[in-house]
């Protein structure tokens, strides 16, 4: 982790400068992979310290203390530092396509206990499922629940939108998704 935290692979590219944020232990059970820090985030260095990691956690149903505890949850992201807004303006930009290739597979080693991942956002799903080629939507909703490995959307504003439109994400999914977290987590 130490060498991640150091990485300075995109410094060019990135508007406020390299500032990786990862969160992991050997120990830990359950993975988060998102997309990349938000400004926030790269602000205070802490890995969903804004209101779309609130909106995770209440998915989870688990508290900060147990989310910010790198023995239980690891937390990797697809970009690791915060790539600056997108070119429409509308939201931050993709994660930097240098970081998933130069370090998950060394991190995702490194971490024998995981037994339950969560590819929360496209860019997730897209660096581990399918490459893009369904909608998110569909990729959540037709994700096996028996899975060790589940999709879900970025709790990120946006998704309020989603969930009215979607509402067997709420119904079906969440309830599911928080006893797998919590079995996932008591073990």
């Amino acid at each position: 982790m130490s060498e991640i935290r150091a990485c300075r692979l995109c410094a060019n590219e990135l508007p406020l400068g390299p500032r990786p944020v990862v969160q992991a232990d050997r120990a830990a059970r359950l993975l988060i992979i998102g997309q990349a820090p938000g400004r926030k985030v790269h602000e205070s260095g802490i890995p969903w310290n804004d209101a779309s990691g609130d909106r995770l956690r209440s998915w989870l149903d688990i508290s900060p203390a147990v989310f910010y505890d790198p023995s239980r949850i690891a937390i990797v992201p697809m970009g690791f530092c915060y790539p600056g807004v997108s070119k429409s303006g509308s939201g931050d930009a993709p994660p930097m396509k240098q970081c998933a290739p130069t370090w998950h597979h060394r991190l995702l080693a490194s971490l024998p206990e995981i037994r339950l991942i969560l590819l929360v956002g496209s860019h997730a799903q897209r660096g581990y499922l399918h490459g893009g080629k369904q909608s998110m939507t569909d990729t959540v909703k037709a994700f096996d629940r028996a899975s060790a490995v589940w999709a879900l959307p970025h709790p990120s504003w946006r998704v309020v939108t989603w969930m009215r439109k979607n509402p067997w994400f709420v119904s079906d999914v969440l309830p599911t998704l928080r006893r797998a977290v919590a079995s996932t987590l008591d073990d």
